[in-house]
């Protein structure tokens, strides 16, 4: 079940939202917040899945308020403006919906976050055999079997996949060590992850892939062995 809130300073803003979430299935609405700060609080105190965020508010805006949530976190922007679309994706956010909401529309973003829902809680799931991640703006699935290498780069994250273009998603070493199976991938180095069934050698702190050799970091050394 994801458990969202929604934030917005328009209590009609608001019960368009608390309708649409009324006969939802695996979506429920638990609080809506006319009052930012005291969201933030809610937020802080008891964790949530999804937050449907207003943009131009008077208290903090909505691109403020994302960037205090966790990257778990998942956000709907909801504005009656356009012009805030290319910044909030710059924030990872899940969607955009442009204020009068239509009910149509609402329900492709609740889809949205369920398979992104689906996705956050693969490594709960120790027989997946592929993952989903965020890239250009949609959710693409990768074979675990098809991974190349994994490769840190900045705020994103390069796979590198059989027969198909690097795919970059935003990201972090962190959250995809979490997501993989922890016996068929390793981190050797800060910036990068293989699979550990593609390894040819490894001698000289390096581990030769059929690719490439990629440098195994100290502090990964033993990891290995």
């Amino acid at each position: 079940m994801i458990t969202a809130i929604a934030i917005d300073d328009e209590p009609l803003a608001l019960q368009v939202i608390e309708h649409f979430c009324s006969d939802l299935e695996g979506v429920k609405l638990e609080r809506t917040f006319t009052k930012p700060t005291e969201a933030i609080k809610y937020i802080h105190k008891f964790p949530i899945d999804l937050i449907f965020l207003d943009i131009k508010m008077p208290a903090i805006s909505g691109i403020n308020l994302a960037k205090e949530v966790t990257s778990q976190t998942m956000v709907i922007f909801t504005t009656a403006y356009s012009d805030y679309a290319v910044e909030s994706y710059d924030l990872n956010a899940l969607d955009y919906l442009l204020k009068p909401i239509k009910k149509e529309r609402f329900l492709q973003a609740i889809e949205k976050a369920k398979d992104q829902y689906r996705f956050l809680h693969q490594q709960d799931t120790k027989e997946e055999s592929s993952i989903f991640v965020r890239s250009e703006y949609k959710l693409v699935k990768i074979l675990l079997e098809d991974i190349l290498y994994i490769e840190g780069v900045a705020d994103y994250i390069k796979f590198y996949v059989k027969e198909r273009k690097p795919i970059m998603s935003r990201m972090t070493m962190k959250e995809i060590v979490e997501l993989l199976p922890e016996n068929d991938f390793k981190r050797i180095h800060r910036s990068y992850i293989i699979p550990v069934k593609r390894i040819l050698s490894i001698s000289n702190r390096k581990v030769k892939l059929p690719e490439r050799e990629i440098p195994v970091g100290n502090t990964y050394a033993n990891v290995l062995i």
